[in-house]
């Protein structure tokens, strides 16, 4: 590791040596947002610019360099070597910047700026929104851009900058802490507790095998209550998918069938009632991530030390 600094600081060293081109803070800042970005328009969209001035300065600076920092491919825009030696460099300057800011602000006047939040539908709906007035209301100036998918959105190329997720085993490169356990419980409506409860099916589990059932869709296939189904009831297939929990929990209470949601989402759904306890081995661990080396910024401290109190797990 301790050679790998070096090598990379050995690099900087002699593209500026070499040149004497003084880069400026805006050329690292343009140069990073295309390393995230990989073309041109993302890049420009991150820089509140349009995709020629990034063009035109990236030019600039390896010419200026006599480097090329990039290569053009079918993927995007690719790092050099070179480049992947600037980038700590320009991440280090990019979170004192940051920091600058930051610490001109007055305390009395809050948090300000944007923080981009990725979750899922369910973690969304259930455990953040409901958490969100407090926060807001002491920090009139935060901005939260709030961010649903199955996929987690790279930290490390700033898509987001924390991270609240499902999962038995976060990237080791993040730092976060664990939040509690994600428990799930089989739901349907005020009917299918019924007809469970009236049944004569000589177990509960055959008795649950002749609902209609809804379940997540191709886009989840380790999802815990995919696994525990196949496992538990492998000759029930479901008749409705869905593309996530949060859609699963809407056809439940359009009447659809049943489905399998986590506990959490109880609270905010009085038309769902459980068909029995939480599942055994139907679980996962809630994590809240964030970069290390933008982690302790004041804006994302502020939103990652509210959501770790105020969003808490059994």
């Amino acid at each position: 590791m301790f050679a790998e600094k070096q090598c990379k600081l050995a690099i900087m060293k002699t593209l500026i040596a070499k040149t004497q081109y003084a880069l400026t803070a805006y050329d690292l800042q343009t140069l990073l947002a295309l390393v995230r970005g990989a073309t041109l328009a993302e890049a420009a969209r991150r820089l509140g610019a349009d995709a020629s001035t990034v063009f035109r300065s990236v030019q600039r600076i390896e010419k200026s360099l006599g480097q090329r920092l990039f290569e053009r491919s079918r993927l995007g825009y690719l790092p050099t070597e070179p480049m992947q030696g600037l980038v700590p460099h320009a991440e280090r300057i990019e979170a004192e910047l940051e920091a600058a800011r930051a610490s001109a602000q007055h305390p009395h006047e809050g948090v300000a700026g944007r923080v981009r939040l990725t979750t899922t539908d369910a973690v969304l709906r259930g455990l953040v929104l409901p958490s969100l007035k407090p926060l807001l209301a002491q920090h009139p100036l935060l901005q939260l851009d709030l961010r649903t998918g199955n996929e987690l959105a790279s930290l490390s190329r700033r898509d987001a900058d924390l991270a609240l997720r499902a999962t038995r085993k976060p990237p080791d490169h993040l730092v976060g802490r664990k939040l509690g356990t994600v428990r799930f419980v089989l739901c349907g409506l005020k009917a299918q507790a019924k007809a469970l409860s009236a049944g004569k099916k000589p177990s509960a589990l055959d008795a649950l095998a002749g609902f209609d059932w809804i379940a997540p869709d191709e886009a989840l296939p380790e999802h815990p209550s995919v696994l525990w189904r196949r496992k538990q009831l492998p000759k029930v297939t479901p008749r409705h998918y869905a593309d996530g929990i949060v859609a699963v929990t809407d056809a439940i209470k359009a009447g659809l069938g049943v489905g399998i949601v986590p506990v959490f989402m109880l609270a905010g759904e009085p038309a769902l009632v459980p068909l029995g306890g939480t599942l055994e081995g139907c679980e996962s661990d809630l994590w809240l991530l964030a970069h290390a080396e933008s982690r302790h910024l004041r804006r994302i401290a502020v939103v990652y030390d509210h959501f770790a109190a105020s969003v808490r797990l059994a």
